[in-house]
């Protein structure tokens, strides 16, 4: 996988006087004084530049703000964030996938990398070969498109 840095994705999405959700708190005392976090739909709706936005733009948008609420300072997805934002993001499309070789030799990859981050690059590619491998995507293919 390969390295794309996310900070200029955090600049390009961050709108104007929004927290930093991706800070966790470290005390009960620290967390009501911490701004609650905003939820994706609302972060999404607070960029302006996706007002007219195609469903596909707000996608990745969507894609790129849970990936920012989830990393750490440096822009960076730990390993075992990325699997548990697979298990509760993505489990319509990880779903009944984990007997398929590919789905294995995809998490083998993970883990197998050296660095125990992602970035933003190496996350997208993660959900695209998921997407692609997965049952539901066959699912998607044969949907209706006319009435």
């Amino acid at each position: 996988m390969g390295g794309c840095m996310h900070s200029t994705q955090d600049q390009a999405l961050q709108s104007e006087g929004e927290p930093n959700t991706s800070a966790a708190a470290t005390s009960t005392v620290a967390s009501r004084k911490m701004p609650q976090s905003i939820s994706t739909s609302k972060q999404l709706t607070s960029i302006k530049a996706l007002e007219k936005g195609s469903d596909l733009e707000k996608a990745i948008a969507t894609a790129a703000l849970i990936f920012r609420n989830s990393s750490d300072p440096d822009g960076k997805l730990a390993k075992t964030t990325a699997k548990h934002l697979l298990q509760t993001q993505f489990s319509n499309f990880t779903e009944g996938q984990e007997t398929k070789p590919k789905y294995k030799e995809i998490l083998a990859e993970l883990d197998e990398q050296t660095e125990n981050k992602l970035d933003f690059e190496d996350f997208m590619i993660l959900l695209l070969s998921i997407t692609i491998m997965s049952d539901l995507l066959q699912n998607i293919w044969s949907a209706k498109t006319t009435k």
